[in-house]
C-alpha cells in the first residue's frame, strides 16, 4: 500500500541502527586505521544480501507492468531467496523502537522501512507491535511477494468471486456496491513460513494483517501503486455472505470505505548498488 515517506521521524533511536559491537574499531588507532574521506563516509557499503535482492527483484520484474505475472521460475528464484532472508541481512531487529507500541492510548503504529522503488518494482518492511492491524486492502494489477522475518501474524486473504457459491442466483455485485470475494487464506504464519505470492487476479490479492506478537513483513512488489494511473490503494469492509440457503464462510462481501489508517514512512539508507 501506498506510504507517504519524509516527516515520519526516525523510526528508532541510533544505537538500534548503529554497527554491531564486532564491527567497530576496538581502539582510538583501529579507528584511524579505518577513517574514510569525507565524501563517501554518507554511503553505506552494500551488503551482500541485500545487493542480491534488488539484483534479483530487478531481474524479476523486467518485464513489469500493471497485470504482469513474473514467469514460474523466476516466482521460484525470487521466493527461494526470501525463505532464507534473516533479520541481520537487512539490518532489523526486534529491539528497534518500531516494533514497540508507542502511544498506549491508540492502536499500534504500524511502520514502512523502504528500501527502494521504481517503476517496475519497490521493496520494504512492514514493522508492526504486537495487535498492530494493516486493515483489508488490494493490490490492483500487482504482483507481490511476501515473507515474515520474524514474529507471528494472522493473515487473511480474498480474491474476487468470479461465480456464487452452489450456483446461487445471487449477483456478484449488491446494488450499494459490495462484491462477492472468495476467502483465499485464513491463517497464522511465522518466520518458519514460506514467502507466500499473491498476483493480479488470484493468490490473495486483498489481504489484511493482524500482529499477534511484533513482527517484522518484507514485501517485494512490481508493479508499485500508482494513483496517477488508477492504481491507488483502496480499502475494504467485510460482510457476511448470505443467499436463500444460509451462509457460506467461504466467501464474503467486501464494500470499499474511506479508511483513515496511516502508516509512518521512514527512507532507509541505501545497502545496495544501483
Amino acid at each position: 500500500m501506498p506510504v507517504q515517506l519524509g516527516g515520519g521521524g526516525k523510526v528508532a533511536e541510533p544505537k538500534d541502527l548503529a554497527a554491531t559491537d564486532k564491527d567497530r574499531p576496538s581502539s582510538k588507532k583501529n579507528r584511524r586505521r579505518q577513517k574514510k574521506p569525507a565524501t563517501s563516509a554518507a554511503i553505506s557499503p552494500p551488503v551482500a544480501a541485500m545487493q542480491t535482492l534488488f539484483d534479483t527483484s530487478r531481474e524479476v520484474f523486467q518485464d513489469s507492468l500493471p497485470g504482469f505475472v513474473p514467469p514460474p521460475q523466476a516466482v521460484a528464484r525470487l521466493a527461494a531467496l526470501l525463505n532464507d532472508l534473516k533479520p541481520h541481512d537487512v539490518g532489523i531487529e526486534p529491539s528497534m523502537s518500531c516494533f514497540k507500541n508507542a502511544d498506549s492510548k491508540g492502536p499500534p503504529r504500524v511502520t514502512y522501512l523502504h528500501f527502494y522503488d521504481c517503476p517496475k518494482f519497490s521493496f520494504g518492511i512492514f514493522c508492526l507491535p504486537k495487535s498492530a492491524v494493516i486493515p483489508l486492502h488490494n493490490h490492483p494489477g500487482m504482483t507481490v511477494f511476501c515473507k515474515i522475518l520474524f514474529g507471528s501474524m494472522h493473515l487473511k486473504s480474498y480474491d474476487w468471486a468470479k461465480s456464487a457459491p452452489d450456483n446461487d442466483n445471487n449477483a456478484l455485485e449488491t446494488s450499494d456496491g459490495a462484491r462477492l470475494a472468495k476467502v483465499n487464506t485464513d491463517a497464522v504464519f511465522d518466520a518458519s513460513s514460506e514467502t507466500t505470492v499473491l498476483y493480479p487476479e488470484n493468490g490473495g490479492n486483498l489481504h489484511c494483517f493482524t500482529a499477534r506478537t511484533a513482527c517484522a513483513v518484507l514485501d517485494v512488489m512490481g508493479p508499485p501503486y500508482n494513483r496517477a494511473d488508477g492504481r491507488d490503494c483502496s480499502y475494504y469492509d467485510e460482510s457476511p455472505y448470505l443467499s436463500s440457503s444460509g451462509g457460506d464462510a467461504r466467501y464474503s462481501w467486501l464494500k470499499e470505505n474511506h479508511s483513515t489508517f496511516e502508516m509512518k514512512g521512514v527512507q532507509m539508507p541505501q545497502r545496495f548498488i544501483v
